[in-house]
């Protein structure tokens, strides 16, 4: 494992106790430059996790509370008359940071939550005709809430596919439970947290996932695994092209985090149930099937090459 990354882990692992796989995960998706969907009961620290996260890589971190009554400009920026100029001028929102973090976003009207679809797939937001960059690196995290939990709003099919993992934290162990009890609060140890690493190196770290090494055979393997979700009848709809991608971009991420130069399959079924879980649907889906459930069978019934 680099140097960096192992910094980048025990950081925030000093403030988020026993989820060492979906720390890694949350590292993953950022270096292969995707956007994260964590989904649990509230409580079990998603809020938490993404301060960590951003203030161990030294970014800038801002959030927004998802509610029923949020509006697109909440989020975006607006127009503001300027009086001594005699002009509009464009204040810019809270999306204009490195780190985002939409607290509870299945909380807001779909309207609302659109207002985040151009930023995550263009790095951009389009105002009054005019397109404004982001941020690099530009990283949205999403909590969610249950769906049946009062208040929520299901999220289109096509804002979930724009997160390329979903993940949820669950419970900690008695182990961790107990060290949360005895330890500090949460909110004094993320005050105290310092940066793991130096202004640019997430940058560079990201462009090394991309040079790993993926074989025309681990390249088979990924599309086998895509063609036999489109042709299976498990499925209500097979993986996308773009799950495609994102399932290799996140292969790459997590052989870096442990220190190899190229892809192995086992990489590939590692983030599997994070980055498809969301993607897929049974047929019949009065069982209450799980994407991770489907996400599992779609392995076992690919052999690997």
């Amino acid at each position: 494992m680099p140097p960096e990354i192992r910094r980048i882990l025990d950081t925030v692992g000093t403030v988020v106790l026993g989820k060492p796989r979906e720390v890694r995960l949350v590292l993953a998706c950022l270096l292969a430059r995707g956007h994260l969907l964590i989904e649990d009961v509230p409580g079990v620290g998603k809020t938490t996790l993404a301060q960590a996260m951003a203030r161990s890589l030294g970014l800038g971190f801002k959030r927004v509370q998802f509610t029923a009554d949020l509006l697109p400009a909440d989020v975006v920026g607006t127009s503001v008359f300027d009086r001594d100029g005699g002009t509009f001028r464009f204040v810019e929102g809270p999306v204009f940071t490195q780190v985002l973090l939409a607290d509870e976003v299945n909380r807001a009207t779909p309207k609302a939550q659109s207002a985040l679809l151009e930023a995550m797939e263009e790095r951009q937001v389009t105002f009054d005709g005019v397109s404004r960059p982001l941020p690099e690196p530009f990283f949205v995290i999403a909590t969610q809430n249950p769906s049946h939990q009062i208040g929520t709003f299901p999220l289109p099919e096509s804002q979930l596919d724009r997160f390329l993992m979903r993940i949820a934290l669950g419970y900690p162990d008695a182990q961790a439970e107990r060290a949360l009890l005895a330890g500090d609060d949460r909110r004094a140890l993320l005050a105290g947290l310092a940066s793991a690493i130096a202004p640019g190196d997430l940058l560079a770290l990201q462009a090394r996932a991309r040079a790993v090494h993926a074989a025309p055979a681990l390249l088979d393997y990924l599309h086998a695994l895509i063609t036999h979700s489109r042709r299976s009848t498990d499925f209500a709809a097979g993986l996308s092209p773009r799950a495609g991608i994102a399932l290799l971009a996140a292969a790459r991420a997590w052989a870096l985090i442990d220190g190899r130069a190229a892809v192995l399959p086992e990489d590939v079924q590692a983030v599997l149930p994070s980055v498809t879980g969301h993607r897929l649907a049974a047929v019949d889906a009065r069982g209450r099937v799980s994407g991770d459930d489907l996400a599992a069978r779609l392995a076992n019934e690919v052999a690997i090459p």
